[in-house]
């Protein structure tokens, strides 16, 4: 084992080091060597190894070591390879040290470590089980998930892992008395409120918590350590600031016990007002936007949601569809000029763009309760014959 260093993983990491954890999908051990550290990027190269038994005491457990090659679905040999996040989960630990069994480094880059998984999924295929899913696993809609929370539902004990985006509200109380074995959840929302957040403490098998997007929280539905004590991953992105100052003081010294925490985009309350009919506000904050550029697409947005507004009427009228082209141009246009030189409209940017102005179409539907698929062509076409991103 390495000895802890200043510029290393938290959790002591050296390459060639074999780690080892408990893997729920085979209901038994299995193992993964380090085949790389890099500290600029905080990775760690994680070959995953073709063996599963019994909790290991020492390398010499391993009957012999190989690769784990992957020949599921589409995967044609390839290793089960990846660059994750270098803080080593909790429940996993470093057996000992041998030479690597292969010294190439990935491609691959993932944040989260679930050596075991790709096992669990090669062996089925191999039995001929080539449909096989993850059991106790559900991803449900907003509609579903409420309908899942509703009053006199029963308890769902088996289920394991729950993702849910696009929520609008969300109650921590249903949510953990409904799900109370939950071992990973996922919550996105689109500004929704996330009440009772910290009923999420009653859930002690926890070991990943991912939300995204939710308000509504304080610093006393702070998730504590004492009560999810083996929580790996923490994951927080554009939540309330006072939830995510005191999530992080509480987490950040279980980092060198093996729990990643990752917390961005903390929005203090006057940003949520700003921004609840902004659809480009995820763009704040985003890596390679800058603040300069966000301001000025959202004051760009705006001009064009307050003209097409204005200009959408109770009655069609073939003169407002060529007034919406040219608004549709104007647009395109200028986001040309704001990509510039160092374009920053990337395919995710790009859909988002389209997805704001049918937002504000279908704003307009609501209110005039009539279809407005003519004018919403209109205005995409001018956007289509003038955009450079």
């Amino acid at each position: 084992m390495s000895p802890p260093t200043s510029d290393g993983p938290p959790r002591p990491l050296g390459v060639g080091d074999v780690v080892v954890c408990p893997n729920d999908l085979l209901g038994e051990w299995v193992a993964a060597q380090i085949t790389n550290i890099d500290p600029d990027w905080k990775k760690v190269g994680v070959l995953e190894l073709d063996w599963s038994g019994p909790e290991p005491s020492t390398t010499d457990d391993f009957d012999a070591v190989e690769p784990l090659r992957l020949t599921h679905h589409s995967w044609n040999g390839r290793l089960s390879h990846a660059n994750c996040d270098w803080v080593l989960p909790r429940s996993y630990r470093v057996l000992g040290r041998l030479p690597l069994v292969h010294d190439q480094r990935s491609n691959s880059y993932t944040s989260r470590w679930r050596v075991g998984d790709q096992l669990a999924r090669q062996r089925a295929w191999d039995r001929g089980e080539h449909d096989w899913q993850e059991t106790g696993a559900l991803e449900l809609t907003p509609a579903e998930l409420e309908q899942v929370l509703a009053d006199g539902a029963p308890s769902q004990n088996a289920v394991r892992t729950l993702n849910t985006t696009g929520l609008s509200e969300v109650d921590g109380g249903r949510l953990t008395a409904i799900f109370p074995n939950l071992t990973s959840l996922t919550l996105g929302g689109s500004l929704g409120q996330f009440a009772n957040a910290g009923k999420l403490n009653r859930l002690s098998s926890l070991k990943g918590l991912f939300i995204s997007d939710l308000f509504g929280m304080t610093k006393a539905d702070c998730l504590l350590p004492a009560e999810v004590p083996d929580l790996e991953y923490l994951d927080l992105n554009s939540v309330p600031h006072e939830y995510a100052l005191a999530m992080r003081a509480r987490w950040r010294s279980e980092v060198v016990n093996g729990t990643s925490v990752n917390i961005l985009k903390a929005r203090k309350p006057e940003w949520v007002q700003e921004n609840l009919e902004n659809p480009l506000r995820d763009w704040d904050g985003r890596g390679h936007i800058t603040a300069a550029r966000f301001k000025k697409a959202v004051e760009q947005f705006k001009k064009t949601r307050r003209e097409l507004l204005a200009m959408v009427g109770p009655q069609p009228d073939e003169s407002t569809l060529a007034r919406l082209m040219d608004l549709g141009r104007e647009y395109a246009l200028a986001f040309n000029r704001l990509d510039g030189r160092s374009p920053f409209i990337e395919t995710e940017e790009r859909e988002e763009l389209f997805a704001a102005l049918n937002t504000v179409m279908t704003e307009r539907e609501l209110e005039l309760g009539r279809s407005l698929v003519a004018e919403r062509s209109a205005l995409l076409s001018g956007v289509e014959g003038a955009r450079d991103w």
